[in-house]
Formats: C-alpha cells, sequence, structure tokens
C-alpha cells in the first residue's frame, strides 16, 4: 500500500499544491486516507501532517474510513425531495438493510446523503463510483443494488439502467441535458478557433478594450465587468494566471454542465483568448467533483486542441503564445465556489476564503495575479471576438447586455437550460417553463432571493433580481418552510468553513429558532430575532457564503411572513421550547429511575 501511495504522490512530482490530486487518487485506489497515508503523504512532499489532515478533513468526498466498494452519494436537495428522493432512500436501505450514513454489514456497499449534485432537471439522481445515476425510481435501485451485488462494474450498470443523450462515448452517465431554448449567443453557430486566430491579429490590450465595450458582466452572480477584471490583472506585476470557475455548486445550478458537456471547446477557446489578453501561461478549470464523470471526455478534448494548435505553444502561429490548461476536481465543498477559496483549494488547502485586499487579480494562485472566471462568462467571450462588442451590447438592457442562461428546476413540466436575454420577465420564463399554481420561486439558489406571486413580474436583470443562474419553482402544494427552509439552513450549515463564528453558530441558531416555530413553541420575538441575526450575518462574515446564509429565512420572511405567523402562539410573549419535564423523564428513563417533579 505504502509502494502504491508513493508512486501516487510521485506522479505529481511529490508538489505539495498538488494535494487534492493526491488524496482524490488514493480515496479512488483504495476507498479511504489512512493515518499511515497522511504520515506519507507529509513525509513525501514537506507538508506537516497537520497541513495534510486539515485539507482531508475538509472536503465532503474524502474520507479516512473506507466508505465501500461501492460508495452511493444520493442527493438531497430541495428538489430531489420534490421529485420522490424519499422513496428513492427508502429502496436502498430495505434492498441493502442498512441506513444511509453507514457502510452496509459486509462492507462492500456504503450509503451517504450529499447535497446538490449539479442534476435538478433530473432528480431524484445520485453518484456512485463517480457515475452519474438520475431519475432513480424504487425499481431502478432494485436493478442497481442487484448489479452491484453481482460485482459488476459501475460503468457497465448504465447499459442495463439506462443511457444519457450524452455528446460522446467517453461520458458513460445518465445524464442528459435538457436545452430547452438556445438562444443567439452561446449555443449559436460557432466555427472553432475563429475567435483565437482573430486575437492573435490583435493586441493584448485591444482585447481587452473590446471585452470592456461589451459590457459583459461575471456571469457567476456577482456581475463584476469581465474586462475591467482582466484590465486590473494586466497592471499587476508577475507570471498571470486564469482560473475557470467550474465549480458550480450552488443547489439548483446546472448550467455549466451542459456547457462542459456540449461546448467544451468553445470553453478551452475562451480561456486561450483571456491567457493571450493576460499574457498568461497556464490556466485551471477548477471543476466540482460531482462532474468526474466529465473527466476522460474533457482530457481528450484538450488533446484534440492541442493537435489543432488551438493550445499549446506558438498557438496559431503566433510566437510566444503558449498556453497550457489542465483540469483541477474539487472534492465536495460549496464554499470553493468563492474566488479566493477556490484559489486556496487549487493549491492544495482548505477551501477557506482569504481575506481581502489583495484581491486576486493582485495576489491569487500561488501568489501571483489571477482572472477567476467562470464558465459562462469565458465562453461568451469567443462569440464577443467573432461578433464584436456592439452586436452583444444590443442584446439586454444597458446594465445587464446579452444573454444569461438559466437553469430551471422544481415543480415544471420542462426543467432545463434557458438561454434568455436579461430582462426578461419571472411570469414569462415560468410560463415557457410550464407551470400553473406557482406558490414560489427562488431565485439565484439558497443565497438568492425567494419571491412570491405579486413579484411575478420582476425581471432577471443586474438592475432588478440578478441571478447566477438558478430558477426553482415551488408549487402550491409545497409547505415552503419545511419542505425548503429547513433543507437550504441545513445546507448552509453543513457548507460552512468555518472561519467566521457568525457563519459558524448563528447559523445553527437560525436554524434552531426555526424549528421551534415549526413544533409549535414559537413567538412573535422569535421573527424579531430571526431578522436581528440575519441582518448580522450580512455585515460580520468575509464571504457571500456567510453574508446570504440567513437569506432562506431572511427572504421568506419578508414575502411570506404569513407562513411563519400561522405557526406562532399570539397568546404568549415568552417560550423557551424546551420541555422540562420531558427532558428530565427522559433522562430518567435513560439511567432507569422514577422521575420526582
Amino acid at each position: 500500500m505504502r509502494t502504491t501511495v508513493k508512486t501516487i504522490i510521485e506522479k505529481y512530482n511529490n508538489d505539495k499544491t498538488r494535494l487534492m490530486d493526491i488524496l482524490m487518487d488514493i480515496q479512488n485506489n483504495f476507498g479511504f486516507i489512512s493515518d499511515k497515508f497522511v504520515e506519507v503523504i507529509a513525509r513525501e512532499t514537506g507538508l506537516s501532517i497537520v497541513d495534510v489532515e486539515q485539507t482531508l478533513t475538509f472536503y465532503h468526498f474524502f474520507s479516512k474510513k473506507p466508505v465501500g466498494e461501492y460508495a452511493v452519494y444520493l442527493n438531497n436537495s430541495v428538489v430531489a425531495n420534490m421529485k420522490g428522493r424519499a422513496a428513492v432512500a427508502k429502496a436502498f436501505e430495505e434492498e441493502l438493510g442498512c441506513k444511509f450514513g453507514n457502510l452496509c454489514d459486509d462492507g462492500k456497499i456504503g450509503l451517504y446523503n450529499t447535497a446538490c449534485i449539479g442534476m435538478s432537471d433530473q432528480e431524484p439522481a445520485a453518484i456512485i463510483n463517480d457515475t452519474v445515476f438520475t431519475s432513480l425510481t424504487p425499481l431502478k435501485v432494485k436493478g442497481i443494488v442487484q448489479q452491484m451485488r453481482e460485482g459488476k462494474k459501475v460503468t457497465e450498470m448504465i447499459d442495463v439502467i439506462g443511457d444519457g443523450n450524452n455528446s460522446s462515448p467517453l461520458i458513460n452517465s445518465m445524464v442528459f441535458n435538457n436545452i430547452r431554448k438556445e438562444g443567439p449567443v452561446l449555443f449559436s453557430e460557432y466555427e472553432v478557433g475563429a475567435a483565437v486566430k482573430k486575437v492573435t491579429e490583435m493586441t493584448p490590450n485591444e482585447v481587452v478594450d473590446e471585452v470592456k465595450s461589451s459590457y459583459l458582466r461575471g456571469r457567476g452572480g456577482a456581475g463584476f465587468p469581465t474586462g475591467l477584471k482582466w484590465e486590473f490583472c494586466r497592471k499587476s506585476e508577475g507570471p498571470r494566471y486564469i482560473h475557470c470557475n467550474a465549480d458550480e455548486g450552488e443547489p439548483g445550478t446546472f448550467k455549466e454542465r451542459v456547457i462542459l458537456t456540449e461546448l467544451p471547446k468553445l470553453l478551452f477557446e475562451g480561456m486561450a483568448i483571456a491567457a493571450y489578453a493576460l499574457d498568461a501561461k497556464e490556466g485551471i478549470i477548477y471543476l466540482r467533483g460531482e462532474y468526474k464523470y466529465l473527466k476522460n471526455y474533457l482530457e481528450a478534448v484538450l488533446e484534440e486542441m492541442k493537435t489543432a494548435n488551438l493550445l499549446g505553444e506558438n498557438i496559431c502561429g503566433k510566437k510566444g503564445f503558449d498556453f497550457e490548461i489542465r483540469i483541477q476536481f474539487g472534492a465536495g465543498a460549496y464554499v470553493c465556489g468563492e474566488e479566493s477559496a477556490l484559489i486556496e483549494s487549487a493549491e492544495g488547502k482548505r477551501g477557506e476564503p482569504r481575506n481581502r485586499p489583495p484581491f486576486p487579480v493582485q495576489k491569487g494562485y500561488l501568489g501571483m495575479p489571477t482572472v477567476v472566471n467562470n464558465v459562462e462568462t469565458i465562453c461568451t467571450v469567443v462569440k464577443i471576438i467573432n461578433n464584436g462588442a456592439d452586436w452583444f451590447s444590443m442584446m439586454g438592457s444597458h446594465e445587464s447586455t446579452g444573454t444569461k442562461l438559466i437553469s430551471v428546476s422544481g415543480d415544471c413540466d420542462f426543467p432545463g437550460v434557458y438561454a434568455i436575454e436579461w430582462g426578461m420577465r419571472i411570469r414569462d420564463l415560468l410560463e415557457i417553463a410550464g407551470t400553473e399554481d406557482v406558490l414560489a420561486v427562488q431565485i439565484g439558489g439558497p443565497s438568492g432571493v425567494c419571491i412570491g406571486s405579486k413579484e411575478f413580474k420582476r425581471t432577471i436583470s443586474f438592475e432588478d433580481i440578478p441571478t447566477g443562474g438558478a430558477i426553482t419553482i415551488i408549487g402550491k402544494d409545497r409547505d415552503i418552510i419545511k419542505d425548503v427552509v429547513v433543507n437550504y439552513m441545513d445546507f448552509f450549515i453543513d457548507e460552512s468553513c468555518g472561519s467566521c463564528v457568525p457563519c459558524r453558530a448563528i447559523t445553527v441558531l437560525m436554524r434552531n429558532k426555526l424549528q421551534k416555530i415549526i413544533d409549535g413553541n414559537g413567538v412573535m420575538n422569535d421573527l424579531d430575532d430571526l431578522v436581528d441575526w440575519g441582518a448580522k450575518m450580512k455585515i460580520a462574515n468575509r464571504c457571500g457564503l456567510g453574508q446570504t446564509a440567513a437569506n432562506p429565512i431572511l427572504t421568506t420572511l419578508e414575502n411570506f411572513r404569513e407562513k411563519y405567523e400561522a405557526l406562532i402562539d399570539k397568546d404568549s410573549d415568552y417560550n423557551t421550547g424546551f420541555d422540562l419535564e420531558k427532558a428530565v423523564a427522559d433522562s430518567c428513563a435513560y439511567v432507569d429511575r422514577v422521575p420526582n417533579l
């Protein structure tokens, strides 16, 4: 075992910054990462045991204990629950005779819960040994379990259980892309390589100016002007890097999964254009671990583009235009979608956000100037170079130019990806997605806003309601507090990096207060507490996760206050929610003693 571990480490040149890859390969080889393995890693890379341990224990998909020959990770997101996740989970437990969170008796199969895996348009979904199974039913579960017991490879199960509409035989998963509306930008006609050839006849500054003139803003949610970010990076000294943020961890988002599958060459070409503008020699795609099923496919496309001289050395015959791309996988951590946390993870560390300033464009990857753009943003740059800034800025509005990819899921007939012009009204999107009797729409995932029917006339735009892309539709038969808000708060508690005390502690306090209300012990003052604590979260945490972690409660309290007040005891001003008699009785029962109250 030690020899295998050393071979894995040598594969990455004993480089401590490749710790994520080292841990991932060891996990895949042995099904766990033992203390002895940690010692070998530390010795061979020059890291301390503590450094290795803190990275190992930070990510959901690394484990110090065996997870099983078959590790089943079943999504427990809001949409998964809407689509029948409970019945699927029950089927797994009954077929295997063990509960989720455990390794089954024979040690062969493990059942685990996991957050949204980017499959909200085809739930319930699970990952088994890096292969994705979608649209699960109890009947499909029986077939999967039977084949696991027979010792079949997971990729062989796909042929029996079902197939996806993927664009390459190298993608062996039950994943459908569900493109509902293509739009005039990303999915329009495209000649591979035309844009990167065009920029070789321009100066780097001219490329930056063209992107600035288009008024393209980042498509990850924050909306920072892309050209301005590139300009700031160019003004910083030192080797520069371009990072593509393909972490896409916001529950309800899956648009970048579709781009990666359908348009990988567009993405790689966009990164090459950014590299030319920044004079960067190396690029990293930080891809969420849930999308590892795309690994062989994406690496094959990279090789194809190198062969076509669209990557590598002297790209398109331009002397000195050298650029390489490598794929860095995450291992299950929502916070790594934040750009500085992503950089920390790419360096082999815990995905904790950095204090700013300095900003990544000044001091990012390995302490060097780094631009981090998401998949959709980088792909859009290619079309801007091909068609011109004026063409792009004519679409959308003044503050929100161009188009936006939206991931639509939940209570609708046509879940999938929609390319819309910025400025579309919520009610128009609901109509084309096939909805009726809608109670609420969650825009931007848990960190976004939840609106009711009175606000469906509002628009998707930076001027009104911006979004990174997630739209979750909630029908009138749902209990928005129990079915949605509780799930989202549990998600934020689980995904906090723990660095900031308010994010680590107040999220738990708010979740407990919410449960107190649900249990029938709430008073009106509890609602005031939730609002007050939520406001403190926005100012006391250093990253977007912590600052928006209270949003599931705050935005539903603002727009659906009557749902909360219906659970409140109007006749009481004070209720701790603590039942002393029951607590004493439980304690006495545990020690076999008669209570004396």
